[in-house]
């Protein structure tokens, strides 16, 4: 009989649950009318997500997640989200107990995934929607160690690297919404941004407050949301590494597992640095004369640009970029007529 690399060692368990596809999912954002789905996959104060998709009622994800056995609760939760501007909107979930979860030994056939229908807060089946995926539990001689140990050692243990990407994703969520916007995806709401600019540029006074008014609704509508737990609530590992040791006194695995979470960490770190440096560079190259060309017409744009600034008055500036940047799609391209 041949031998598995993963015989020679301690097998490990894990709760897998793959994430296959949804079907028919309602659309929650009352402003651009469409579902931008994404799962998030619940087991106690650990949380893991899968990709998202914009506009698609019918996503495939294809992803797996593993969770250690020592960090296992009574049931794990699976939920589908809707990516929305302030606060993302519940669609549906489907709830496991895992005493029920069926144990799968390699090299066993795999489980083949079902669909399950998607269900309310209140764990009743009224919700549109179906969810395909399979759950159960194996060890890392399992074929979906692989592909599944990345995100268990990535999201489970990096908090640092998780709040970085929350702030960040607000700003690219507004980034998403501006972009909507200008693609004047829903025209009602853009005619409302069409005025509300205007009236900003005719009165640049109301900026600050109409700034300031918007987070106190944003805040307000927040506030169904908050959260039931207190904020000050950590995972036992987080406990663990922070009264550990020097030299540390854990087991090989965590501490090659928390190597891991900093390698990772450190790297993204170093992919947004360097793409700052890159623009950086880029903007410094403009200005050395590098690229003859280039140099030319950037100089010449900034001296019209100052002298157009100067005899124009600033509004009227104003006024003409965001007509211009929020102008109708058809009026971009040409082939669109």
């Amino acid at each position: 009989m041949a031998t598995s690399t993963y015989d020679l060692v301690d097998r490990k368990h894990f709760l897998y649950a793959r994430i296959i596809k949804a079907r028919d999912l309602p659309a929650k954002e009352i402003t651009s009318g469409s579902c931008d789905p994404y799962i998030e996959v619940k087991l106690g104060n650990y949380r893991k997500t899968t990709k998202r998709f914009e506009k698609n009622s019918n996503p495939e994800w294809n992803q797996v997640f593993a969770f250690s056995k020592e960090r296992l609760q009574s049931s794990l939760e699976v939920v589908v989200k809707d990516k929305s501007f302030t606060k993302d909107d519940f669609i549906g979930r489907v709830i496991f107990d895992l005493n029920k979860v069926p144990t799968r030994v390699a090299p066993d056939s795999p489980l083949v995934p079902q669909w399950y229908r998607l269900e309310d807060k209140n764990g009743e089946s009224k919700v549109k929607g179906e969810l395909m995926l399979s759950v159960w539990m194996g060890t890392q001689a399992d074929e979906a160690f692989p592909e599944a140990w990345h995100s268990y050692a990535a999201t489970e243990h990096s908090d640092v690297l998780a709040k970085i990407m929350s702030v960040l994703s607000e700003l690219v969520s507004i980034g998403q919404w501006f972009d909507d916007i200008r693609n004047w995806k829903n025209p009602i709401a853009t005619v409302l941004v069409h005025i509300l600019f205007l009236i900003l540029v005719r009165y640049p006074n109301l900026i600050l407050t109409s700034i300031f008014l918007c987070m106190f609704l944003t805040g307000i509508w927040h506030y169904r949301f908050r959260p039931q737990n207190p904020p000050h609530i950590v995972s036992p590992d987080e406990v663990d590494e922070g009264f550990d040791t020097f030299p540390g006194c854990m087991k090989a695995e965590i501490v090659r597992m928390r190597h891991e979470r900093l390698r990772i960490v450190a790297g993204r770190i170093q992919t947004v640095f360097g793409d700052l440096v890159t623009q950086g560079l880029r903007l410094q190259s403009l200005l050395s004369w590098i690229d003859p060309h280039a140099t030319t017409i950037f100089i010449t744009y900034c001296l019209l640009a100052s002298v157009l600034t100067y005899v124009i008055p600033f509004q009227v500036v104003a006024v003409l970029v965001g007509v211009y940047l929020l102008r109708h799609p058809r009026f971009r391209n040409k082939l669109s007529f």
